[in-house]
């Protein structure tokens, strides 16, 4: 297992005293939007808060999932009393499949999130092996030392939970994703009376949402989108794609709902969205009139009659809205007089990803809508009004913004310090904060990281596979072949296969069997007798003909005769 400290440390500073007190120690989502791994522990026996993934960009070639390294806890799993999923979002609960093989301790979570994980986990096989616990909405878990009550908030998801986490040095709230949406279309509304008792019973600690600090005022409530989208699906007269997060059920019944009343079918368009809907069916968060078509018999139907909901909303690469802009897509096609509605926000880091498949439907003539121009969204998580109410109700001593990029997450900071929380604690993945009291400090560094999952395997971001990919991707490649002879002289068949750059010999015939016959004439008959030291002598000598210009990774393979 892979094990690197955070980015920016470069020697540890591992804390003393994890087997006593009271700590708090993010390995994800602390720096960052996306894959969230929290991890507290008391007196040694450890409870983890989530388990997420994010998705891969362009600096990695090839890679779609990416989940923070557990390798911190998967060495004291025999301490790890169990696992509390918060929600149904991947980035709280998109790596529990993946990584619990590693971890292998209980699982809890409300009944939307225990339905969704039950289907990533026949994915892999795992649905009779992993015990997951059902808490039910405003329930209550003992997790080893921890006495766990789960608070019903609201989100863009069904079921987000808040978790008052009580322990005998103290209480501590975390609040997982939420907002504070006033008229709810699915789902129970904000228990604003548990927040406000859990307040008077005395707080030590906060640990919050960050994403959304940057907003004055409130997110909004998703009832003010639907009215917006009837009024919007009405001026079109062609097919209308809409883009939006798959796991947003109260947006998806809400595009169904605007659809219906503008006399248009919904087909959806990915897989992720099927697993949603069928995941909110068993769960009686889908109404029973709504009914989806498939994208193939949904283009049988007039222009004017069609809606389709796709991922890819976040410009995905794989996923529908791409396939569609691209012309790869075997069922849904657009065309001048379509138009494609984006309903979601950016997430940081998305922006060139969106940029692109906008540009691509913009070359196919399609009009596009986005946030500029309609309202067409609302944020799932507290704009800076909600954060301080919640302050408000809550009264921690102690404030520690997570979820967030590090601009997010001091914004947070100084919004605390506002509503006269007594101190903020600045983390990044791989803190580890230790409570004393009234108080806590970082008091020491654990490893972090990052791993992928590919091709059925977990592996670390920076293995020598995935840098030997970006390499070839920036750099390219170059394949030597050297053949010698029984004298360790070389013969004719020696070549070089340049791959994804200009060959410097490329109009040169024999250019490469000159420049590594040279190269290998400088050596003592005796080395040429080892493969070794002929294929670094080649690998040195290919690389000096592609320098300073380009550094190729370079294979050898040496033949005898």
């Amino acid at each position: 297992m892979n094990r690197t400290l955070p980015q920016g440390n470069t020697t540890a500073d591992f804390p003393q005293g994890l087997d006593k007190g009271l700590w708090f120690v993010p390995l994800g989502g602390s720096g960052e939007i996306g894959m969230n791994l929290n991890l507290y522990a008391c007196d040694g026996q450890w409870m983890m808060v989530d388990l997420g993934v994010t998705f891969g960009d362009d600096t990695v070639p090839g890679v779609d999932v990416v989940m923070a390294d557990p390798s911190f806890i998967v060495e004291r799993r025999e301490k790890l009393a169990g696992l509390i999923v918060t929600h149904a979002h991947e980035d709280h609960v998109g790596a529990v499949a993946y990584l619990w093989p590693q971890l292998r301790c209980p699982v809890y979570a409300t009944p939307f999130a225990a339905a969704f994980l039950e289907f990533k986990l026949k994915e892999l096989g795992l649905e009779n092996e992993v015990p997951v616990t059902v808490v039910p909405l405003g329930g209550r878990a003992e997790i080893g030392p921890f006495k766990v009550d789960f608070i019903t908030l609201t989100h863009s998801i069904p079921e987000p939970n808040a978790l008052v986490i009580r322990t005998k040095y103290g209480t501590i709230f975390h609040t997982g994703d939420w907002k504070f949406d006033p008229a709810p279309l699915i789902g129970e509304a904000t228990d604003f009376a548990a927040l406000n008792a859990v307040g008077d019973e005395g707080v030590l600690a906060l640990i919050g949402d960050s994403t959304n600090v940057f907003s004055e005022g409130e997110a909004g409530s998703e009832g003010e989108v639907r009215e917006s989208l009837i009024s919007l699906f009405a001026r079109y007269t062609g097919r209308i794609a809409v883009g939006c997060f798959a796991s947003n059920l109260a947006r998806l019944e809400s595009i169904c709902r605007a659809a219906s009343a503008n006399g248009r079918e919904v087909a959806l368009v990915g897989q992720s969205l099927w697993r949603i809907a069928e995941t909110a069916r068993r769960t009686g968060y889908l109404a029973d009139d709504l009914r989806f078509l498939e994208a193939e018999d949904a283009a049988f139907l007039p222009r004017d009659k069609v809606l389709y909901i796709c991922t890819g909303s976040q410009g995905e690469g794989r996923a529908a809205l791409m396939r569609i802009a691209s012309g790869q897509h075997q069922d849904v096609s657009l065309e001048a007089g379509d138009v494609v509605v984006f309903s979601s926000r950016v997430i940081p880091g998305n922006e060139k990803a969106i940029a692109k498949v906008q540009n691509a439907l913009a070359k196919l003539d399609v009009e596009i809508v986005t946030t500029r121009d309609h309202f067409i969204h609302v944020s799932g998580h507290p704009a800076r009004g909600e954060l301080r109410r919640m302050y408000q109700m809550i009264r921690p001593k102690i404030a520690i913004p997570v979820h967030g990029e590090a601009m997010h997450m001091r914004a947070h900071a100084a919004l605390a310090k506002e509503c006269q929380v007594p101190q903020t604690v600045l983390v990044e993945n791989g803190s580890a904060v230790r409570f004393d009291k009234d108080r806590a400090e970082v008091a020491g560094t654990v490893w972090s990281g990052r791993l992928t999952w590919e091709d059925g395997m977990v592996q670390p971001l920076n293995s020598t596979t995935l840098r030997d990919r970006k390499r070839m991707v920036y750099e390219g490649a170059a394949v030597a072949t050297v053949v010698l002879d029984e004298d360790g002289e070389v013969v004719e068949d020696t070549d070089v296969a340049v791959l994804g750059i200009t060959d410097p010999f490329e109009d040169e015939e024999d250019g490469w069997l000159e420049e590594l016959s040279k190269a290998l004439s400088r050596l003592p008959r005796k080395s040429r007798r080892d493969d070794e030291v002929v294929a670094e002598t080649v690998r040195a000598a290919v690389r000096r003909a592609f320098a300073p210009r380009r550094k190729p990774l370079v294979r050898v393979h040496v033949v005898r005769l």
